[in-house]
């Protein structure tokens, strides 16, 4: 699996959100603090242009909220414990596992390479058993998974 930038970033951005306990009205049981993409660029030190792109992704997820005006900024939809990794890099980057840029369950081989399909749908269920168990609140707390 190939971590990009946008992916890392998004993880990055999404757990800044999370730990400042923000959350959208009856999301969860933060403070309601909104986060600037301004801060989350200079306290992530992600380029800011890259990240709006980044952050409207997750919106269209439905991963985040933004708020508008100069009191606004970014808030997560659901509490960090129900947000995983998987979410974010889906939002940001689609199927987990792609073989020549297609998602794994779209390949198809004949002959003696019949049995890869096998191989990369086994690749990505391992990868999604990680990153779909391992959320925010995880993270925050350092309770990632082995590895």
């Amino acid at each position: 699996m190939y971590i990009s930038a946008r992916a890392d970033y998004a993880l990055r951005a999404m757990l800044a959100v999370a730990d400042t306990g923000s959350t959208d009205a009856g999301g969860g049981s933060g403070s309601g603090e909104l986060v600037k993409a301004a801060s989350l660029a200079d306290s992530q030190a992600i380029p800011l242009s890259f990240l709006q792109g980044i952050l409207l992704d997750l919106r269209r997820a439905g991963l985040l909220h933004s708020h508008r005006g100069t009191e606004g900024g970014y808030a997560l939809t659901r509490a960090p414990a129900e947000i995983s990794v998987g979410d974010v890099l889906r939002a940001v980057g689609g199927a987990l596992t792609s073989v020549r840029g297609m998602p794994a369950d779209r390949t198809g081989y004949h002959g003696v390479a019949t049995g890869l399909r096998d191989v990369w749908l086994a690749v990505d269920g391992a990868i999604a058993l990680v990153v779909d168990r391992t959320t925010l609140a995880d993270l925050l707390a350092d309770r990632a998974p082995a590895p």
